[in-house]
């Protein structure tokens, strides 16, 4: 049984973190000032004890999200101590795994690709297309560094809710530059939705060009991950 007080300080340390004054996520900021959120903290990344629970919240979050900034906030107890590319991998394992959990009861999301090389590519939970965010301890951008592993998942609604009622392009302009002001330089990995595939972004690492999905397909039949 998972020890509630780790869980509640996980919690608040997350909070803390994104309500910091240099915190550049204003979406972030956000969905914690409208109580939009929701934490949850599980097992080691990556494992099948952490997706069956994962799996299960996520059930419950995808379908009913609403709002302008709903986030579902995954804390992880461990792996704290990898280097980016192990999150990296860790990271798409666990989206793998999660696939496999979700795959026989919904279908992809129908508005986003499920080819993590195409530029309308996202992630897909109980038929909603879902951003995912990676924090670890090593990123090598500031503002997704914590100490315990982190999975956010945002749905891809609410970025197309900002942009039919013109509030995406100065939100993410704002973003863009306070995320220079903690870095000091612009994070390499950002572009817009059908310029290049968002699986680039997720795991905060600075990827190679012609940089491909880190994990292999248990089945091509049933897993979109496959090349």
């Amino acid at each position: 049984m998972r020890d509630n007080r780790f869980t509640n300080r996980a919690a608040e340390v997350f909070r803390e973190f994104v309500l910091r004054p240099e915190f550049p996520c204003l979406g972030a900021k956000a969905a914690f000032n409208s109580n939009a959120q929701t934490v949850r903290v599980f097992g080691q990344l990556g494992s099948d004890e952490a997706t069956n629970e994962l799996g299960s919240a996520l059930s419950d979050f995808a379908p009913a999200a609403r709002g302008d900034y709903a986030s579902f906030i995954a804390i992880f107890e461990g792996p704290r101590e990898t280097s980016e590319i192990e999150f990296e991998q860790l990271l798409w394992t666990q989206l793998r795994l999660l696939h496999e959990h979700d795959a026989a009861g919904h279908d992809w999301a129908p508005n986003v690709a499920s080819d993590p090389a195409d530029p309308h590519f996202s992630f897909s939970f109980a038929g909603q297309a879902l951003y995912v965010i990676g924090m670890h301890a090593n990123s090598s951008r500031e503002a997704r560094r914590f100490p315990w592993p982190v999975l956010v998942f945002n749905p891809h609604e609410q970025f197309e809710r900002l942009r039919s009622d013109g509030k995406w392009k100065h939100m993410q302009a704002t973003i863009r530059q306070r995320d220079r002001e903690l870095q000091g330089t612009s994070n390499p990995m950002l572009s817009d939705f059908g310029e290049q595939s968002e699986a680039r972004q997720y795991s905060g690492r600075a990827v190679e060009d012609g940089w491909k999905a880190p994990f292999k397909a248990a089945s091509p039949a049933k897993c979109p991950f496959h090349h």
